[in-house]
């Protein structure tokens, strides 16, 4: 049985050009959320800046294929599902009650039906992974929080974008450690990453990543894709 939501948040996204105007394009997103041991049924605040960088850039994601990974309650990828992209929203295949708190958030944002959900579990291939058609664009958000898992998603990632050569994942990443780096693996699993400056996506605006949980709130947002072979 699916945990009963304790709270609602809303989101709210504006063109930065145009916030003071009564006619500014502008975007409302629900997501219900559960204060549970489970990660993924919490809106940390990587999400909202992330689910920026896909509305600061709604224009170009008509008609593209979305995949969300880790997606937990799917901020991110219900803003790209609203702005017009073919959205499969993902979680563990571990975790049914994250799969089910992504459904949740489809329905409360009437998208139900227009969205996929599907488990997929980082470091698997499953027939759910296997089976996926082209992607051109990965999202994650705070999906490196446990160095024990960052090579799992790498492979997955890697073996995304291998199939999809064009595609890039893009994620946002909350500092937790100094010393934490994904330098290595990335170089094992012949991938890129480029840093993408908060500014150049109106995301350095004040309270984006407020949250009342302890802590560091800094984000940053990378893309991450193929190195290209010589």
């Amino acid at each position: 049985m699916a945990e009963v939501p304790q709270h609602v948040r809303k989101f709210l996204f504006r063109s930065c050009e145009s916030r003071n105007s009564a006619s500014s394009e502008c975007l409302e997103v629900l997501i219900p959320e559960v204060v549970s041991p489970s990660y993924g049924m919490y809106t940390w605040p990587c999400a909202p800046v992330l689910a920026q960088y896909v509305w600061y850039h709604r224009h170009d994601f008509p008609k593209r294929n979305v995949l969300e990974l880790g997606a937990g309650t799917a901020l991110p990828g219900i803003v790209a599902a609203k702005c017009g992209a073919n959205v499969i929203l993902s979680d563990s295949g571990q975790l049914p009650k994250c799969l089910r708190n992504c459904q949740v958030s489809c329905q409360a944002n009437g998208i139900v039906g227009s969205v996929a959900v599907v488990g997929i579990t980082w470091g698997l291939f499953t027939p759910e992974l296997l089976d996926l058609g082209p992607i051109d664009i990965i999202l994650g958000s705070d999906c490196f929080y446990d160095p024990a898992v960052f090579e799992d998603i790498l492979v997955t990632v890697s073996f995304l974008l291998e199939h999809n050569p064009h595609a890039r994942f893009v994620c946002s990443y909350q500092e937790r450690a100094s010393d934490w780096s994904l330098e290595h693996l990335l170089h094992k699993w012949n991938l890129s990453c480029t840093q993408l400056p908060l500014a150049t996506f109106d995301a350095d605006i004040p309270n984006i990543a407020d949250s009342n949980l302890p802590g560091s709130h800094t984000v940053h947002v990378f893309q991450i894709t193929r190195t290209a072979r010589s």
